[in-house]
């Protein structure tokens, strides 16, 4: 058995070894899913996300959610906070969206695209990962303050996901996501994202805040912050319109 040296071990963390020995390029695919693997964890999850938003001369606004995530595409969110807005909850499955209000009988369907509070679209809390969603490719590798990062772009694969194209920009050495543009099915560029104090949420450093800033209003921004993170196994039955009704 051949031993691995200082510069495998490097190699094997950067990529992985071809038939002939040479280290092969990560695709664009497999980037995104390392960057989804650090900003969410692959098992059932709850977090609590506190979402606040700010506007040229008005209040800001604060909302806080009970987050139930299972798998890609089954998501739970419960308003906490504010008072007024307590029990208004919302059910993603699959490709569906709906809404759950305590005065109306029947659930409302809605679309990612929506915003939840502010700049905070629905996709943004409900959907958390792009690999599946987008197809992607890598636009080109650059340094910035002597760090290499891959700067991808994400097409998406189906009219129904929270934007249309994304730009994203990711540390190489530990595929972390640092900034990323987002678009409109339409083309508009609607707003950035920073990817914000990194520590240990469910067991590996994760981004525990989002600043997502308008890209027309100036000063108009809001902030995603996850408290928490908590594998936990969830219910198949608990994403569903009949259990949401109880």
């Amino acid at each position: 058995m051949k031993h691995i040296t200082l510069v495998g071990i490097i190699v094997l963390s950067l990529g992985f070894l071809n038939t002939n020995g040479v280290a092969a390029e990560l695709t664009a695919d497999e980037i995104v899913k390392k960057v989804d693997e650090v900003r969410n964890p692959e098992l059932d999850y709850q977090t609590d996300v506190r979402v606040v938003s700010y506007k040229p001369n008005r209040p800001e606004h604060a909302s806080r959610y009970d987050v139930w995530i299972k798998g890609r595409d089954k998501t739970i969110i419960k308003t906490t906070e504010p008072e007024n807005e307590r029990g208004q909850s919302l059910l993603m499955r699959e490709n569906d969206f709906w809404a759950f209000f305590p005065e109306v009988s029947k659930p409302i369907r809605i679309s990612l695209q929506q915003r939840l509070n502010g700049d905070v679209a629905n996709g943004d809390v409900a959907r958390t990962n792009f690999s599946g969603d987008y197809s992607a490719k890598i636009l080109s590798k650059s340094k910035i303050s002597g760090k290499d990062f891959y700067v991808l772009e994400l097409n998406s694969l189906r009219d129904s996901t929270t934007y249309g194209k994304v730009k994203l920009w990711v540390m190489a050495e530990n595929f972390w996501p640092v900034k990323a543009e987002f678009f409109a099915i339409s083309g508009r560029f609607l707003k950035t994202c920073s990817y914000e104090n990194y520590k240990t949420l469910a067991g590996q450093l994760r981004p525990s805040k989002l600043v997502l800033k308008d890209a027309i209003v100036d000063g108009q921004y809001s902030t995603i912050e996850y408290n928490e993170m908590n594998i936990v196994e969830i219910p198949e039955k608990n994403f569903t319109k009949e259990y949401m009704n109880k």
